[in-house]
């Protein structure tokens, strides 16, 4: 536990400074209502070492709950390294690389960072990160207005197989820029967008259709046909991925006859911990002749006055992040340690051990669907998939998972309120981390509880 030096004096006197009579008046803000009287379970007094033995003693009562949940965020094995070379003084306490001079470490993580994620996804120039997957896709919409000159209209499709919380996030960002995002439908049958549901939109002037790879459902969807359809109407691409997928599939910059215009995605997958929801990052890739309208930091390699390699913040001043309304994005800064653990990841695992992961999380999803069809379960979508799989259950799918987290498991993400008519729906995900007898302890327990 942390030494905690300050006295009863050195409290008063801080308190005193700052015209504050207890520590409890800073907390002010909270409502009444949340408040407690007191920890009534934990004694009042305790030494360091009493204190220590107690709080393992309360640890060993947690239970650690089985994780078939996905919608985003997903579950991996991180190999110890990464971290404990991530958070090493150096990365963990770097302040923002502005000053190349003095940066030249985290300016080199950066720029290796780019390398991997452009390889990754096929595109030719990356940015240094953006906030999460959901912030990414907003600021890449804002993007394809700026750089796609050919439409006026500022219409942004977005399939419904689209994460429902990156929907919203994009909505909230763009709405009040007179950018208008339309929602478009999926084939029930399938889980995925066809050209059909695009064919209303054949004659108008769209500026970008987001495209999901693999969708909200987990399914695959039929990216060529797709990004042509865009390209054959001047329409911006723009590809949301998950990166770890793109092990097996083929890049975003591949898709169709030219490939996406821009790609984004999550990159919470390549080493960051769950954390209950963070932090995390966003990553965002484009073409060369669009790097002057992505938002985010940009790092480029060098030589100095004797030829000695050098990094440095490229494409953009510094005052370009600060400059309010005329400044390419408002996000200006990127979420450097998270993007440190993920390019140490990379690099650890290779292009060899990111295909050992995406075919053992195949895998499992293919033994995960066949016992739900053993045992009666109703799986939805006739398709190939990708992580998720989605369940149609009799009973109240929030129910379900409230009863099974009881029995120390995550079951899965209720789709319902998204998608109603799907009835009672929800996601279950599985990747590397399960065994096959946790996959078949889960459908058991499932079995007993839809």
């Amino acid at each position: 536990m942390p030494f905690i030096p300050h006295t009863s004096d050195d409290i008063t006197n801080m308190l005193d400074a700052i015209g504050v009579e207890k520590i409890a008046d800073l907390f002010d803000e909270i409502p009444k209502e949340l408040l407690i009287e007191g920890l009534t379970h934990v004694p009042s007094q305790m030494n360091e070492m009493q204190v220590s033995r107690f709080i393992k003693d309360k640890s060993r009562i947690d239970h650690s709950l089985k994780c078939f949940a996905g919608g985003g965020a997903y579950e991996h094995h991180i190999p110890a390294a990464i971290w404990q070379l991530a958070t090493r003084g150096e990365f963990y306490t770097a302040y923002t690389p502005y000053q190349a001079e003095v940066s030249q470490g985290s300016l080199q993580v950066i720029y290796e960072y780019q390398s991997m994620i452009a390889k990754l996804t096929g595109m030719e120039v990356s940015n240094a990160s953006m906030y999460d997957g959901a912030s990414a896709l907003a600021e890449a919409a804002l993007m394809a207005v700026r750089a796609n000159r050919k439409s006026k209209s500022k219409i942004i499709l977005v399939p419904r197989t689209v994460n429902p919380i990156y929907r919203e996030v994009l909505h909230n960002i763009v709405h009040n820029q007179n950018i208008k995002v339309v929602d478009v439908d999926f084939d029930t049958s399938t889980g995925k967008v066809s050209l059909e549901n695009l064919s209303q939109y054949d004659e108008e002037d769209i500026t970008a259709l987001v495209i999901p790879q693999p969708n909200n459902f987990g399914i695959f969807e039929d990216v060529d046909a797709l990004t042509n359809w865009a390209h054959a109407k001047k329409t911006f691409a723009i590809a949301v991925v998950n990166p770890t997928s793109l092990a097996l599939l083929k890049a975003p910059g591949q898709w169709g006859t030219d490939g996406v215009d821009i790609c984004v995605g999550e990159g919470q997958p390549l080493g960051v911990p769950l954390s209950s929801g963070g932090p995390y990052f966003g990553f965002m890739t484009t073409r060369q002749k669009y790097i002057r309208n992505m938002p985010g930091r940009i790092v480029g390699q060098t030589t100095d006055l004797d030829d000695k390699r050098g990094y440095t913040l490229a494409f953009q001043a510094r005052e370009q992040h600060i400059r309010r309304a005329k400044a390419t994005s408002n996000i200006c800064t990127n979420q450097g340690l998270m993007v440190t653990g993920a390019t140490i990841y990379m690099a650890l695992l290779g292009e060899k051990g990111l295909k050992e992961v995406a075919t053992v999380c195949m895998q499992n999803s293919a033994y995960l669907k066949e016992k739900l069809l053993e045992t009666g379960i109703k799986v939805l979508f006739d398709s190939p998939n990708f992580h998720e799989l989605v369940i149609q259950t009799k009973k109240n799918t929030q129910k379900i998972i409230e009863i099974l987290a009881q029995q120390d498991f995550i079951a899965g993400v209720d789709l319902s309120q998204h998608y109603s008519e799907l009835g009672n729906a929800m996601s279950i995900c599985v990747t590397e981390t399960k065994t096959q007898q946790d996959i078949d302890d889960f459908v058991k327990i499932l079995k007993g509880n839809i």
